[in-house]
C-alpha cells in the first residue's frame, strides 16, 4: 500500500481545480495575457486599505468572537436590510467568515447527513460539487443551457428531486457564465423550495456586479428568509479577494451550527480584514460603483469582439465573466485553451472545469485593462480563424 492509498476515497475522487491548473501555467509563461483568473484588477480603494493600517497602529492583533466583530456583523446586516429589505438580528444570525468559500463550505457540512443529496445547477463554480462531496452529501447537477440563458428551471429540478435531496445550491448571478435569474424566476424556484422542504444555499458574491436589471436577493422572496443560507463577501464587489473576508446570513440554528465548526477550524476571520471589510460597508459605495461601471464597459467590449470573432456567445449580464461557445473551431475546450495559449499566448479556462454542460465553451474574465482585452481579442480572433 503506497502513502496515496492512504489518502481519504473521497478526497482521491475529487479532481483538481481546472482553474488553477491554467493559473500555474500562466505563472510559468512569458508574455501571457490571462483572461482566466476570476479576480478585479483594481487595487482595493485607499480608505480601506488606509483603515487596515490604522487598525495594526493601534494594535488590533488579536482574536475576534467566532461570529466576528459585533460592529462588522451589524454593517452586514444593515447593509442587507437596506438593499433587499431582508433583517437579521447580527448578534445570532451572522456570521463573518474567510471568504465566501469557507461560508460555503460549513453550510455544507452543518446541514449534510452522509448521502442527502443537493442540486446543483451548472455550469457553477468549481468549487461547489467539491464542498457537498466533502461534506458526506451526493451532488446531483442540474445541467443548464445556453438557449435557457444558462437559467435553472423548476421543470429540471423536478426531474431530478428524490427523498434524499436536502438542498439546492444556486449561485446568481453565475460563475461562470455570467447569467442572472429575474425576481419571477427565483420565486418559481421558492416554491419549489417549499413543496419539498429544501434547504437553499444561495451564493450571491457577484450581486453588487449585475448589469440587466436589479439583483434579487433569494432570502429577500416571501417564506424564504429562514430557509436560506445567504453567503456574500466583500472580494469581487469591493476588490477585496486577498483580504479574505465573507459571511453567511440565516436563521439562528443554521448560523450556530455553522459556527460550531468554524470555532473549532478557522476560530475568527483575520481581525484587520473586518476592520477594512466595516470601512468597505460605511464608506466604499462610491469606489464600488465605479468598479461596476469599468466592468460593464468592458462587458459590452467582450461582447462585441466575440461576435466580430464569429463565436456564438451568450451576453452575460452579471459578475465579469462572458462564456463563449468553441463548438464551431471542432475543439473541445480543453483543446481550444491549450491550443491557444501555445499559439497566441492567451489564458482562458476551459468550460468542462465548471461542469460537463460546460464543454464545448471556454470562461474569460474581463477583470483586466481594456489594453490587454482589446489585445487578448486580437489574437483569439486570428486563433479562431484557423477553424472557421
Amino acid at each position: 500500500m503506497t502513502w496515496a492509498d492512504r489518502v481519504s476515497p473521497t478526497v482521491r475522487a475529487i479532481p483538481p481545480s481546472g482553474i488553477r491548473r491554467f493559473f500555474d501555467i500562466v505563472a510559468e509563461t512569458k508574455g501571457v495575457i490571462s483572461l482566466g483568473v476570476g479576480e478585479p484588477d483594481f487595487i482595493t480603494p485607499w480608505h480601506i486599505r488606509e483603515s487596515c493600517v490604522y487598525g495594526l497602529q493601534k494594535g488590533y492583533t488579536a482574536y475576534t468572537s467566532n461570529y466576528g466583530l459585533l460592529e462588522l456583523r451589524q454593517e452586514i446586516v444593515k447593509n442587507c436590510s437596506a438593499a433587499y429589505g431582508v433583517d437579521y438580528d447580527p448578534r445570532k444570525e451572522a456570521l463573518v467568515t474567510v471568504g465566501v468559500s469557507e461560508a460555503l463550505d460549513l453550510a455544507m457540512r452543518a446541514i449534510l447527513s452522509p448521502g442527502d443529496e443537493v442540486l446543483v445547477p451548472e455550469p457553477s463554480y468549481v468549487s461547489y460539487k467539491a464542498c457537498v462531496a466533502l461534506a458526506g452529501g451526493v451532488p446531483v447537477t442540474v445541467a443548464t443551457k445556453m438557449a435557457d440563458g444558462f437559467r435553472v428551471t423548476v421543470d429540471q429540478l423536478e426531474a431530478l428531486v428524490t427523498p434524499r435531496t436536502k438542498a439546492l445550491l444556486i449561485g446568481y448571478p453565475n460563475n461562470p457564465t455570467g447569467a442572472i435569474m429575474t425576481k419571477t424566476e427565483l420565486e418559481a424556484i421558492a416554491a419549489f423550495a417549499v413543496k419539498y422542504d429544501l434547504i437553499v444555499i444561495a451564493d450571491e458574491i457577484y450581486a453588487s456586479l449585475t448589469y440587466e436589471g436589479t439583483h434579487t436577493c433569494f432570502a429577500a422572496l416571501p417564506g424564504m428568509r429562514d430557509r436560506t443560507i445567504l453567503l456574500n463577501g466583500f472580494s469581487k464587489a469591493y476588490a477585496m479577494t486577498g483580504w479574505r473576508i465573507g459571511y453567511a446570513l440565516s436563521n439562528a440554528d443554521f448560523i450556530g451550527a455553522m459556527t460550531k465548526i468554524h470555532q473549532y477550524t478557522m476560530l475568527c476571520a483575520p481581525i484587520t480584514a473586518q476592520v477594512a471589510a466595516i470601512e468597505a460597508l460605511r464608506h466604499g459605495q462610491c469606489s464600488m460603483l465605479k468598479m461596476a461601471e469599468e466592468y460593464n464597459r468592458r462587458r459590452r467590449l467582450m461582447i462585441e469582439g466575440f461576435k466580430t470573432i464569429g463565436l456564438d456567445c451568450f451576453e452575460p449580464q452579471g459578475a465579469f465573466y462572458i462564456f463563449p461557445s468553441v463548438k464551431q473551431t471542432g475543439l473541445r475546450s480543453l483543446a481550444f485553451a491549450e491550443e491557444l495559449l501555445k499559439a497566441e499566448k492567451v489564458a482562458l479556462v476551459p468550460g468542462d472545469a465548471f461542469g460537463e454542460s460546460g464543454e464545448g465553451f471556454v470562461r474569460c474574465s474581463y477583470a483586466s485593462s481594456t489594453a490587454n482585452l482589446s489585445e487578448a481579442l486580437t489574437r483569439i480572433g486570428r486563433f479562431v480563424k484557423k477553424y472557421l
